[in-house]
C-alpha cells in the first residue's frame, strides 16, 4: 500500500460520490451513460467544464492503464509533476482517444490530475487513503478546547497590550 497526496485521495473519494449520485438509487444506467456521452463530446470539442473531476469522471470509464506503478508514483505530488509522463501511462481508444488527445492538450495540468484520480479511484487496492473519520481524528483529542501547557503562556503585558485604554 502506498501513500498518496491527499488531494489526490480527496478527488478520488469525490469521483466515487458523483459517479454514486449521477447513477442514483435504484441505479439509472441511461442518466449515467448521457452524462458520459456528453463530457466526452464537450471535452472531445476541445471545451468542457474545467474541474478535475468532471474530466476524471468523462474519463474513468475509457481509461487503460500501462504504467500503474508509474502513476503511484506522480500521486505523491498533486500540484506540478510531469503532465507527458503521466500522459505516457494511459491511453484510451476509439472515439474516446479524441477526447483524451484534447484534454491532455488544451488542459494539461488538470488532464494530469484527472488521470491519476481516475486511476486511484478504478485501483482503491493499490493505495492507501488517510483515515480522516471523526473516530480517527478525535481519538487524541482530550476535550478541551485550550492549547496544550507547553511553557508559551502569554504573559498579561501582550494580552493588554490590544486593550483599549479610556
Amino acid at each position: 500500500m502506498r501513500k498518496v497526496h491527499p488531494e489526490f485521495a480527496y478527488q478520488s473519494r469525490e469521483l466515487e460520490g458523483q459517479i454514486d449520485g449521477i447513477l442514483g438509487d435504484p441505479p439509472n444506467r441511461k442518466n449515467y451513460d448521457m452524462m458520459q456521452s456528453a463530457l466526452a463530446s464537450e471535452y472531445a470539442a476541445g471545451g468542457g467544464i474545467e474541474d478535475v473531476n468532471m474530466m476524471s469522471f468523462a474519463l474513468v470509464d475509457h481509461i487503460k492503464f500501462s504504467d500503474p506503478k508509474g502513476l503511484l508514483a506522480e500521486a505523491d505530488e498533486y500540484e506540478g509533476g510531469d503532465p507527458a509522463a503521466v500522459f505516457a501511462m494511459a491511453n484510451c481508444d476509439g472515439e474516446a482517444g479524441k477526447m483524451y488527445a484534447a484534454m491532455t492538450q488544451h488542459h494539461p495540468d488538470l488532464a494530469r490530475q484527472a488521470i491519476i484520480t481516475a486511476f486511484l479511484f478504478k485501483h482503491p487496492r493499490k493505495w492507501d487513503d488517510d483515515d480522516q473519520s471523526l473516530e480517527q481524528l478525535s481519538r487524541n483529542d482530550d476535550g478541551d478546547d485550550e492549547h496544550d501547557d507547553d511553557g508559551d503562556d502569554v504573559t498579561d503585558d501582550f494580552a493588554n497590550m490590544f486593550d483599549k485604554e479610556e
